[in-house]
């Protein structure tokens, strides 16, 4: 298993063998090993990886305790990675986009922009009504009711409401390039979500 933690930082191109790529920049790491779930103590397996730095001022002791404990600096984001083998790992171990390469696929889990109240033409890509002078709608819902019988909407019913900030994931992205030194990572095409926003990266289950 390959994970890390990464935060976005925009998109660009760039050249690689002779092919223009359009890739977005992620700056992964460095995550710290903070914290090992085992199957005897907590029923599982899994690590839990610390990234970004945060000020002790911001956390509650009960926490600092644990980053004490695995001797590493308060981080703002904690992530749970499920493992099959956790003695693998070291607590304040150190992990880098070193553990990818060039043309690996990966999987990418990000959170879309929130758009917040939106209408069902941009929610759901609804045609609207005519653009003529006599039309008496241009980008409203239109009908939604039912007959006499039943005499409800649905439940399902595509409809104006809260659309963006979910959950997605992109399969099987490939790394285009690797900048070691400064923690970046250019993986080909897009990403979800607004720049600075929390990405999740993976190697690729469904290659």
């Amino acid at each position: 298993m390959k994970f890390i933690l990464a935060r976005k930082v925009g998109m660009t191109r760039v050249w690689k063998d002779d092919k223009l790529y359009p890739v977005t920049v992620l700056k992964a790491g460095p995550c710290y090993v903070v914290q090992k779930k085992t199957v005897e103590k907590d029923g599982y397996n899994a690590l839990q990886l610390g990234f970004d730095e945060a000020s002790e001022k911001r956390l509650p002791k009960p926490l600092l305790g644990v980053f004490k404990k695995a001797n590493v600096k308060p981080m703002k984001v904690l992530k749970e990675f499920k493992v099959d083998n956790v003695d693998q790992y070291t607590l304040g171990q150190e992990i880098t986009v070193a553990i990818f390469q060039e043309g690996d696929k990966i999987d990418i889990t990000g959170w879309s922009k929130g758009r917040g109240y939106s209408g069902a033409m941009k929610r759901w890509n609804f045609q609207g009504g005519p653009r003529a002078h006599g039309a008496k709608f241009h980008r409203e819902l239109g009908s939604v009711g039912q007959h006499s019988d039943p005499a409800r909407i649905f439940k399902g019913k595509k409809m104006p409401g809260r659309y963006g900030n979910e959950r997605i994931t992109v399969l099987n992205s490939e790394v285009v390039k690797i900048d070691t030194e400064n923690h970046l990572l250019a993986v080909k095409g897009g990403v979800p979500g607004a720049r600075g926003s929390l990405v999740i990266i993976r190697n690729a289950v469904k290659v």
